[in-house]
């Protein structure tokens, strides 16, 4: 009985049977090479080695440089083509009447006091004003003609001893240009002084040449008349003291001479000269859909054929939209439909920074769209999100979303609310 249980005792498997050293040995040996190759892979995903999908949002981040979210005004610049020059020559409001015996040349400068052209070798003096020439300036022959013949009409009555001898005005008051009543009668009156704003924008000219002895003011009396006998007289013409329409034309400054509309010994024309105004300026044939930049004294930065910039600034902008040549109809036969364009002008206050330039393409540069107090990132700090739209790496590896506004300069605009002024956000490499 005591055998047979030590047999069962002895039999291998049971439970009581204690393993040998050297199966435990291999045990442990594996559990330890178990938990080195659950710390490598744990180690190789802390280093970005791995490649899970659902990454924790408080992994390490990227490399990259870091920004801050800044908060500037931003604005928008948009460029379009222009066109140096005088700008549209105009013609001379010429209302003399004859042959066209000189001409200046082309581009020459012409200032107050100095000869346009000579007709019927008669100068053709410019004037600065905005008022035209419109009438005959002076002490006109045909009001002391009228007095004239007033006085011999008065000799004849009383020579016919018809009449009392007084003036046919049965008020015995005194009519323009004629001779007092009740009087003296050999006495005759000074003629009437034209009056008018004609007058101030002439005698204001005629003073300003040097030549006095007047008072600048509305009326033309017997001292602008002489004053004008001695300019006549400058001018190698006769000595009237009379201006007449003809005489004088009228511009807001100095003008620059175009292109003649015709040749010495031809009749006076409509186009028989041209000018245009001595500074230079750029033409822009902008977008009538997309004109709205173009606001008068709004400042604009103009890039000269020479590379150089300067400072421009919207003077006028055109009423009446005109469709390109060749343009307009997608039909068949017909082109890709262009936008029609206003013209607008450009004036550039500097003339010296222009140089010798005096035409040639140019890039007028103007503000598009602006916000103030905009926070803004580079453009390259936005990230696509999964989810879609943009987003912002944080710089401790968290991915916030934004809404971009107006890019510009390489900058975006963002805003969202976890966004805030100065925070840290990385550019991804």
């Amino acid at each position: 009985m005591a055998e047979t249980v030590t047999h069962i005792d002895d039999e291998p498997g049971t439970a009581s049977t204690p393993p040998p050293r050297g199966r435990r040995g291999r045990r442990t040996a594996l559990i330890a090479s178990t938990v080195v190759v659950v710390a490598a892979v744990a180690v190789v995903g802390a280093l970005g080695l791995g490649g899970g999908e659902d990454e924790e949002p408080s992994a390490p981040p990227r490399s990259g440089s870091l920004v801050s979210v800044t908060r500037v005004t931003l604005t928008e610049r948009t460029t379009v083509d222009g066109q140096l020059g005088y700008g549209t020559e105009l013609p001379l409001p010429i209302k003399a009447q004859g042959t066209v015996t000189w001409l200046p040349e082309t581009g020459a400068t012409v200032e107050r006091g100095d000869e346009l052209l000579r007709v019927d070798d008669r100068p053709v003096v410019l004037m600065y004003g905005s008022l035209p020439m419109y009438r005959s300036l002076g002490l006109t022959a045909q009001e002391n003609e009228q007095g004239s013949d007033d006085r011999n009409s008065d000799e004849q009555q009383q020579s016919d001893g018809g009449g009392d001898g007084k003036s046919p005005n049965p008020s015995g008051s005194t009519a323009p240009g004629g001779t007092g009543t009740g009087g003296d009668p050999g006495s005759s009156r000074a003629p009437r002084e034209l009056k008018g704003m004609d007058v101030m924008q002439f005698e204001t000219n005629l003073a300003a040449l040097g030549y006095t002895g007047f008072t600048v003011d509305e009326k033309f009396t017997s001292g602008t008349a002489d004053a004008v006998k001695r300019w006549q007289k400058s001018l190698g013409v006769a000595q009237t003291g009379t201006v007449d329409v003809g005489d004088v034309i009228y511009s807001a400054g100095k003008v620059r001479i175009g292109q003649p509309g015709t040749r010495l010994g031809s009749a006076v024309g409509e186009n028989t000269l041209t000018y245009t105004g001595t500074a230079r300026k750029v033409t822009v044939n902008a977008s009538a859909a997309d004109a709205a930049w173009a606001v008068r004294g709004a400042r604009v930065a103009v890039k000269l054929p020479n590379g150089n910039p300067v400072q421009g600034e919207v003077a006028a902008i055109g009423k009446q939209a005109t469709a390109p040549e060749g343009g307009g109809g997608g039909g068949e036969g017909g082109g890709l439909d262009r936008p029609a364009t206003i013209p607008v002008t450009v004036t550039i206050e500097n003339q010296k920074a222009v140089g010798q330039l005096e035409s040639g393409p140019v890039t007028v540069e103007y503000v598009g769209k602006e916000v103030k107090d905009a926070l803004t990132v580079p453009v390259s700090a936005l990230v696509a999100l999964a989810e879609g739209g943009h987003g912002l790496e944080t710089a401790d590896g968290r991915f916030v979303a934004v809404k971009t506004g107006l890019f510009a300069d390489g900058n975006v605009e963002v805003s969202g609310a976890a966004v805030r002024e100065g925070m840290k956000v990385r550019i991804p490499e």
